[in-house]
């Protein structure tokens, strides 16, 4: 009998998406919005750590994604009506997006310190390689232009979430807000590989 396994993308949906919102669904009537939500956030939250454990790797990607579990907690942790953490747990986001856009004026973009660290952890021997090519300006620009690029979307994402906070209820919003969210972030992957694919075609043309 073949094992057939399931759509990495339905699972991601159904532990950020669906389960959320079915827990707050059974628990919101019992113990009210705001203790509904803050439970309904474990599944994402434990699924993250979960993949970072299955990796058994700690890059800079996953220290990131770390930081983003715990500044997730603490926006649960200061209490508060229930789309009033909403909209502290959308606060996160713009906070990321802070930093990448704050890493460009202090001259030490995000994007380039990602792929250094990534770099430096699958291939170290190339490391002293990427580093000399990141003084040269004209190497160095796509990276700072990626990093302009996700701190925008970053922060537009929380605008847009904050947004439908106040336009739709709870269970609604809890639905449609990732949907957003996971389009932004489609919108800036899908951007991040064809711009990468350009960058290529310009340094080693046909």
């Amino acid at each position: 009998m073949q094992n057939k396994r399931i759509n990495p993308f339905l699972l991601e949906m159904g532990i950020n998406v669906l389960l959320p919102y079915l827990i707050y669904d059974w628990l919101s009537p019992s113990l009210g919005n705001t203790h509904a939500l803050i439970i309904s956030a474990i599944p994402p939250l434990a699924w993250s750590l979960f993949q970072i454990i299955r990796e058994k790797r700690i890059d800079a990607i996953s220290i990131f994604v770390i930081a983003g579990i715990a500044l997730s907690l603490l926006a649960m942790a200061g209490g508060g009506s229930a789309r009033f953490l909403q909209i502290r747990e959308n606060l996160v986001n713009a906070l990321i997006g802070l930093v990448f856009l704050g890493s460009v004026l202090i001259k030490r973009p995000l994007i380039l310190i990602l792929a250094r660290a990534q770099i430096k952890a699958r291939d170290p021997k190339h490391i002293d390689q990427f580093n000399l090519t990141m003084k040269n300006p004209s190497k160095r620009r796509p990276l700072v232009l990626m990093t302009l690029v996700w701190g925008a979307g970053l922060i537009l994402s929380a605008l847009l979430s904050c947004a439908l906070v106040f336009m739709m209820s709870i269970g609604t919003y809890m639905i449609v807000s990732p949907v957003v969210g996971y389009g932004i972030y489609g919108i800036l992957i899908l951007w991040t590989v064809w711009y990468s694919k350009r960058l290529k075609k310009r340094s080693f043309p046909a």
